[in-house]
């Protein structure tokens, strides 16, 4: 599949992704380099997986080995751990420009700014969020990053901060100051993750803007994703909450294929072992490594009767085996 041409960028000829690709979203304490890696082997149908912020740094600077640990030391290795979207958070203080000249010097292929974090301490500091309210700030930090990289720049942003107020003026100038795609969280930050996304706001930012827009938010199926294409018009979409609830759905939906519980307890099993083996490797004590399992496990029992039994159950869970014969039994369970 070929990527198609970016005539509106002056920065590069071509999007490094092809219309309709699938991104795995950046999670905080999820997408490092040793999920994100298992991932891409084990579901390539994700077209680009991306890291979790790299908070830059407002006091001293980062190493680059600091800075490529983030990435991963083996990420660029092969063409298919180049699939790989690095983000950061910087701030107004931080020391923006230094870190993103290094990145650029590193020979990083897509930079991400992170302007959807919701958290308060990192909107206390006018990071994340808050920059959707600030255009001044925003607009420097912008052009910082801009004239000191020279590869894919794109944005993760949310629809506003208190509201909504700020959306087409934030999209225009992202696209003026040279953002190559913007991904949209369609909430704002004071909303989080309650209630539903609204699709509208990407639909609206495809109308508004010529660079390619991403969306994101409550696109948890197949059907939905093809829902999604076809109400917004939009580029591509990004998945986070789903795609750690179902990280076979690049997959499905690619193939076309229907996930049923059937479907859902046989691969979540095999997803749980799989990655077991990799958690197994780590340079992590015991505690952890069962702490990694649950971590992915937030929305993996959702759709089943009685998702509270075995959710339930895999919390409490101590040791990685009984958590895989838990698994089994769910498979047991709804794949007769």
């Amino acid at each position: 599949m070929q990527v198609e041409e970016n005539l509106s960028s002056p920065f590069i000829a071509k999007l490094p992704f092809a219309k309709n690709s699938l991104f795995y979203a950046p999670m905080e304490g999820i997408t490092d380099e040793a999920y994100r890696t298992f991932i891409l082997d084990n579901y390539p149908d994700w077209d680009y997986v991306a890291t979790d912020f790299l908070r830059i740094s407002s006091v001293g600077n980062y190493s680059d080995k600091h800075m490529i640990s983030h990435l991963g030391n083996n990420t660029y290795n092969t063409p298919k751990q180049r699939k790989t979207i690095y983000q950061i958070l910087t701030s107004e203080q931080a020391l923006t420009e230094y870190h993103v000249q290094r990145l650029n010097q590193l020979g990083i292929k897509w930079l991400d700014l992170n302007l959807g974090c919701p958290s308060k301490t990192v909107c206390k500091n006018k990071g994340g969020s808050f920059l959707l309210s600030d255009l001044e700030i925003l607009k420097d930090i912008i052009k910082k990053i801009r004239s000191n990289f020279d590869a894919f720049f794109s944005c993760k942003i949310r629809v506003g901060y208190r509201d909504d107020s700020n959306f087409i003026n934030v999209l225009k100038l992202l696209e003026d100051e040279g953002v190559q795609a913007i991904t949209i969280h369609a909430r704002t930050r004071d909303q989080l993750y309650k209630g539903t996304a609204n699709w509208d706001y990407v639909k609206q930012a495809v109308k508004e803007v010529k660079i390619p827009i991403i969306g994101n938010g409550d696109i948890w199926t197949v059907d939905d994703i093809h829902r999604y294409y076809d109400y917004t018009n939009c580029h591509s979409v990004m998945l986070a909450r789903s795609a750690m609830k179902t990280p076979w759905l690049a997959k499905y939906y690619k193939s076309n294929q229907t996930i049923d519980l059937k479907v859902r307890s046989i691969e979540t099993e095999k997803f749980f072992r799989e990655y077991n083996k990799i958690v197994q490797t780590l340079p992590i004590d015991e505690k952890y490594k069962s702490r990694r399992l649950k971590a992915v496990s937030r929305y993996s029992f959702e759709d089943f009767p009685d998702s509270d039994l075995f959710k339930k159950r895999f919390l409490l869970s101590q040791d990685p085996n009984q958590m895989l014969d838990i698994l089994g039994e769910l498979r047991n369970t709804y794949s007769q």
